[in-house]
């Protein structure tokens, strides 16, 4: 819930803290966000763009295949990895930035059972599910690529599953000591379904540019590979198709075409990075 996360917020506008005023959140600026009925918090600048979040179609997508157990192995990796950082103050924040609907941030304070969590997301389709994710999810509205509305080493842990990494705000709002954990896809990720239907595909040096672009702000503390075979049917492969970025570049008459030709079930690799890294 949003006042579970409240002292954690901060002004995007001028970085001071946000405090609960009726519907809104304001700071002693002056500067005031609604709070949305359904559960969350627009703290987005006047002039952001939010046409680069999911669509309700994504994010529609992606719950279904998300609750259908797919990626479940994925979930329990940052679970497991989520208890086994180093822990500061036991009862700290956990920050999901591109959270997304929520799911995996849910299944990380499912294991931190006296941890808060932030999923932020400048969906606010997804986020309408993330509210609803968690009794200890507050759900927020922001741009990944602008500042954070949260305070100066304010969170504990930071999630990042498949979505934007902004360095300087991630070691920003990381207490020092606090850990990354970014989940990203390797070169085999769905390579089937790549090959067969012209998917958006992962290079093959993914995470060394990722351990590039984060080295300036943050230190690497290991890393696993988490691979394992879906059984997906036309509608499951329609799904994850329809939830990740080549929903944006797939033409949908040559999708049918495509999923035709392909066995019911067909078997798909699903093959991710579980990265740490420090501040």
């Amino acid at each position: 819930m949003l006042q579970d996360i409240e002292r954690y917020l901060a002004c995007p506008l001028c970085a001071q803290a946000l405090t609960r005023h009726d519907r809104s959140l304001r700071c002693p600026a002056g500067h005031s966000f609604d709070l949305a009925k359904q559960g969350y918090a627009s703290l987005l600048a006047g002039d952001a763009h939010t046409g680069t979040g999911d669509t309700a179609e994504m994010v529609a997508a992606r719950a279904d295949f998300l609750a259908a157990g797919h990626y479940r192995p994925i979930a329990d990796a940052l679970a497991e990895a989520a208890a086994a950082a180093p822990a500061g103050e036991p009862d700290g924040l956990v920050a999901d930035l591109g959270a997304g609907t929520g799911h995996y941030l849910a299944h990380v304070l499912d294991a931190l059972p006296d941890r808060v969590g932030a999923a932020l997301d400048i969906s606010k389709y997804a986020l309408r599910r993330a509210a609803k994710a968690h009794p200890r999810i507050g759900a927020v509205v922001c741009d990944a690529w602008r500042p954070l509305p949260l305070r100066d080493a304010s969170a504990e842990l930071m999630l990042n599953v498949f979505a934007p990494r902004n360095g300087p705000e991630i070691r920003r709002v990381l207490r020092p000591g606090g850990t990354l954990l970014l989940v990203s896809p390797t070169a085999r990720h769905l390579r089937e379904l790549v090959d067969a239907l012209g998917l958006l595909s992962v290079d093959e040096e993914k995470q060394r540019r990722i351990d590039e672009k984060l080295g300036p702000y943050l230190t690497p503390a290991g890393q696993r590979e988490v691979e394992f075979t879906l059984r997906l049917d036309a509608q499951d492969v329609r799904t994850v198709v329809g939830m990740g970025p080549s929903a944006w570049h797939t033409d949908p008459g040559r999708l049918g075409a495509a999923l035709a030709a392909l066995p019911d079930p067909v078997e798909v690799t699903a093959s991710v990075t579980v990265a740490a890294y420090r501040r």
